[in-house]
């Protein structure tokens, strides 16, 4: 019998890479004839933001990894130990999406169907987390079945501090991970959690050493991995440390090396149980599970795609170019100035742009 091809569009990857690797068993031999697909986000000196080609690729490759009658699970990564995904390519954003609302629509269109594409995979999705996962990145990942980081990685939203609002999913996704008050906080003061903080709040499956020294892997010695207490009693475990202490971490960082073998050990560990498992209940299971995430994620994915797009008139379209264009030591508008502005009936105008944007203020040389 011919076996019938279910892709929509032959694989022609640019922006991304698509691999097939043989699956590992539990005592670490190869098992012939089943793979897993790995999706890989390939722009490591953009921290692996996606821009609009590579979403169109990860649909297609999200789609190609479905279908494959030989793949037992897909994981979603990429390149590089900086990062996994920051999100949307901001220089993309600042010179072509801001003040185009009906461009960036149809983009949001094509967002909407990649995170889609996530949530309706007929396989169990693991996000490798290599690196920083913010933003979008954070929004595509917390749409896989299963996340394992290094412990170095960071998590976190940037939109209210860059002219956006987390409705990418954010807002449907992390509440289900770690309760309303610690998603509230998250989404709305963009301050980062670290891996350990993430695992702790139970928003990842695990986390694995990355940091090697002398040939010993260690901690990330840049955050308290003891759970300890501050004066008033709160839990730190898994913040930044401070004073001479984060110093220290510095320079244990600066004379260390980054491996990524233990991460690669921790997913091929978690693919090996789930080949041991009958396909179509793992995938039922799954399914069911993941209605949690598409009952919000349907309900609100259009709204906000409209609304973002509106949004690059204004405060979109300020914080993008602002981060773009602004100097390195400062990439965010002025938000006082621009409160000050509006309270005052300020109209959102090329003046008030002007008025609050960093690559404004800049004194020639």
């Amino acid at each position: 019998m011919e076996i019938k091809n279910h892709n929509l569009a032959e694989k022609q990857y640019q922006e991304i890479l698509f691999e097939k690797r043989p699956c590992i068993d539990r005592d670490g031999s190869v098992v012939a004839s089943l793979y897993n697909a790995w999706i890989m986000l390939n722009n490591p000196r953009q921290f692996n933001s996606y821009t609009t080609q590579a979403v169109k690729e990860i649909i297609l490759a999200f789609g190609e990894a479905s279908n494959d009658r030989s793949v037992v699970a897909v994981v979603f990564t990429a390149v590089g130990d900086k990062a996994f995904c920051t999100g949307g390519n901001t220089k993309e954003y600042a010179e072509y999406y801001a003040g185009n609302p009906q461009e960036y629509s149809q983009y949001m269109r094509l967002f909407n169907d990649m995170v889609s594409a996530i949530l309706k995979c007929e396989k169990p999705v693991i996000c490798r987390v290599n690196g920083m996962r913010i933003g979008g990145g954070q929004e595509i990942g917390m749409a896989c079945d299963f996340s394992i980081a290094s412990d170095l990685a960071r998590f976190g939203q940037a939109g209210p501090k860059h002219g956006s609002a987390p409705v990418g999913g954010a807002t449907d996704f992390l509440p289900l991970f770690v309760g309303v008050e610690r998603a509230m906080m998250s989404l709305t003061l963009c301050e980062p959690w670290s891996a350990h903080q993430a695992y702790y709040f139970g928003m990842i499956a695990d986390i694995a050493p990355a940091l090697k020294v002398n040939g010993q892997f260690i901690a990330n010695p840049m955050v308290v991995t003891d759970r300890l207490a501050d004066d008033y009693g709160r839990l730190v475990f898994g913040t930044l440390k401070a004073g001479e202490d984060l110093l220290k971490a510095k320079e244990i960082m600066a004379a260390a090396e980054i491996d990524l073998s233990m991460l690669d050990a921790a997913v091929n560990n978690l693919i090996a149980k789930i080949l041991h498992t009958f396909p179509n209940c793992m995938n039922k299971t799954i399914s069911e599970v993941r209605k949690f995430k598409l009952e919000h994620w349907d309900k609100n994915k259009e709204g906000s795609r409209e609304w973002l797009a509106l949004n690059m008139m204004t405060e979109a379209k300020a914080g993008f170019k602002a981060f773009n264009e602004g100097p390195k030591e400062n990439r965010e508008v002025d938000f006082i100035k621009l409160r000050q502005l509006l309270a005052a009936g300020h109209p959102w105008d090329e003046t008030l742009h002007q008025a609050i944007s960093p690559q404004f203020q800049q004194v020639p040389a």
